[in-house]
């Protein structure tokens, strides 16, 4: 007899062992049409979760995407803040993920509690926080943004003074961006955009003369000093495509280099490297914690799901909204 929730099918890691990729991703194909699913990914996933996906983008994308399904369950591959903000969108709706650990230091460097109490020291700023955040953090916001739309927004805020978290790099870009010196940074940082090395950078770009440097806003402002185009997954996807350079030295999560060369096929993507080059620290160990046997099981056994809480999910829920409909 099958288990709640679970499908009247073979034994998860027996059949797993059977079956090899092609055939795995034919039984998640299979089960996300039994179960109603909609399956979303983010850029920096492994190919072969974004090549199965419904619906592949940055976090703004990904956002709008899980605010129209019509899907009983959304099956996040991504890192848990974006399982949440799903939820936070669909209350109604199973939102499960890969991987429940897939977490992000951006998210973790900043604790509601902390950062309520450092918020006691701006009374009457807005506070505007990337999407990269826990939905803890959301309630006590209010407006949402993403590297996509995060200059927009800060420029729509003029007279206003604002505070901006969790990533000090992106808030850097957008004090420029927006000029607004004025604006308040919590201290955060990712963990992948951060080492990111000067001299590595210019070495490539030496071996490199008729390459572009693109760049993630989160990076520090040593490399975006260096970049010919600075925006989103998105952006840069977008520009790749559309620029007549045929050689790009890309400063973001490697994952990005995926859909980019479909995007832009016949040109030349260069990884910007780490300063350590003994290290893959340019991949983002979180996202590259979700699989395709992590993706059957989760959506075999409707497990691990994404909740929120009622009280934080309305708190957070405002300023999202608000984030899409000044998008």
């Amino acid at each position: 007899m099958a288990m709640p929730g679970k499908l009247p099918i073979a034994d998860a890691r027996a059949l797993i062992e059977r079956l090899d990729d092609e055939e795995l991703v034919s039984e998640i194909r299979r089960l996300k049409a039994e179960r109603n699913a909609v399956i979303l990914a983010h850029y920096y996933q492994e190919s072969e979760l974004q090549d199965l996906a419904d619906h592949v983008g940055d976090s703004l994308q990904l956002s709008q995407a899980a605010a129209k399904t019509e899907a009983d369950v959304i099956a996040f591959c991504g890192v848990h803040f974006m399982a949440e903000t799903a939820k936070i969108l669909n209350p109604g709706k199973t939102v499960v993920v890969p991987d429940l650990t897939a977490g992000c230091s951006l998210a973790d460097g900043c604790p509601a509690p902390l950062f309520a109490r450092w918020l006691e020291k701006y009374p009457g700023h807005t506070v505007v926080s990337y999407i990269n955040c826990s939905a803890e953090v959301k309630a006590l916001s209010d407006v949402i943004c993403t590297s996509s739309n995060a200059v927009k927004i800060v420029k729509a805020l003029a007279g206003e003074k604002v505070v901006f978290a969790p990533d000090r790099h992106l808030g850097a870009f957008v004090q420029r961006q927006a000029d607004r010196p004025d604006l308040v940074l919590w201290q955060g940082t990712c963990v992948v955009h951060e080492t990111f090395s000067e001299r590595r950078l210019l070495e490539l770009v030496a071996a490199h003369p008729d390459a572009e440097v693109i760049a993630h806003p989160e990076c520090t402002e040593a490399i975006l000093r260096h970049a010919h185009h600075v925006a989103s997954t998105s952006g840069l996807i977008a520009y790749a495509q559309k620029s007549p350079k045929q050689t790009f030295i890309v400063a973001t999560e490697v994952g990005i280099m995926h859909k980019m060369q479909q995007a832009a096929p016949g040109k030349t993507l260069i990884a910007a490297p780490p300063e350590d080059e003994s290290c893959a620290c340019n991949t983002c160990p979180y996202m590259k914690k979700n699989t395709l046997e992590k993706l059957y099981l989760c959506l075999r056994d409707l497990n691990p799901q994404v909740d929120v809480p009622e009280p934080v999910r309305t708190k957070a829920l405002r300023p999202i909204q608000r984030m899409l409909e000044m998008s």
